[in-house]
């Protein structure tokens, strides 16, 4: 029986100041198969090499980002159909990435302007938009990395918009937060519009309790 490799497909994810919500990114790839299209950043898995070191080598190989700005890693989900790749059998362990503020070549898309992609990498992105939905507010990592150490709650609603696809109602947005240990509203009101009552800040304490 011909033996499956690993391969690691990154959701690398950004939202910067300048964006209205999550961005993923996505390149051409440079080789055979599929080479000229656009894909999610991959990478075979090294003898010994750790998931999440992986992770950023293909974010920083495949789509330009600085080592320094490539923050929070984690694991979502492995895709083992064998035909998904037309070298042989492949595993693909989907991970996500988040990056910080950094000038580079990759194309940033919202995840409903994904456009089609090499391999399976429409189904991992949309997968991985449910995993990562699920996971926004109830993992720390996750969320810390996306909406910062303190963040406007228009933040929160474009975040929770980009990951559901919907835009949320602001009381259960507003319970979810409240309930995030460590996080709490600040007294500070943030004009994030140019009409329009200025934002509430949200912030995690300090010490990170």
């Amino acid at each position: 029986m011909e033996q499956s490799v690993v391969s690691i497909d990154v959701v690398t994810l950004r939202c910067w100041e300048t964006d209205s919500g999550v961005r993923i990114g996505i390149a051409p790839r440079e080789f055979e198969p599929f080479t000229g299209e656009l894909a999610l950043p991959g990478v075979l898995l090294g003898r010994g090499e750790r998931l999440v070191d992986a992770a950023r080598r293909a974010v920083h190989t495949k789509l330009g980002v600085p080592t320094e700005a490539i923050g929070a890693v984690g694991q979502l989900v492995t895709f083992d159909e064998p035909h998904r790749d037309p070298r042989g059998p492949t595993l693909a362990i989907a991970m996500w990435a988040v990056v910080a503020e950094h000038e580079g070549p990759a194309e940033w898309v919202g995840f409903d302007e994904v456009p089609p992609l090499a391999f399976d990498h429409n189904r991992i992105v949309e997968t991985s938009r449910a995993l990562l939905a699920g996971l926004l507010w109830k993992d720390a990592t996750l969320t810390r990395a996306l909406a910062g150490t303190e963040f406007p709650a228009t933040r929160a609603v474009d975040l929770s918009t980009s990951l559901h696809g919907t835009r949320p109602d602001p009381a259960n947005l507003n319970r979810t937060l409240a309930a995030i240990p460590g996080l709490g509203r600040t007294g500070e009101r943030r004009r994030v519009k140019a009409t329009g009552r200025p934002a509430v800040v949200w912030a995690f304490d300090v010490d990170g309790n």
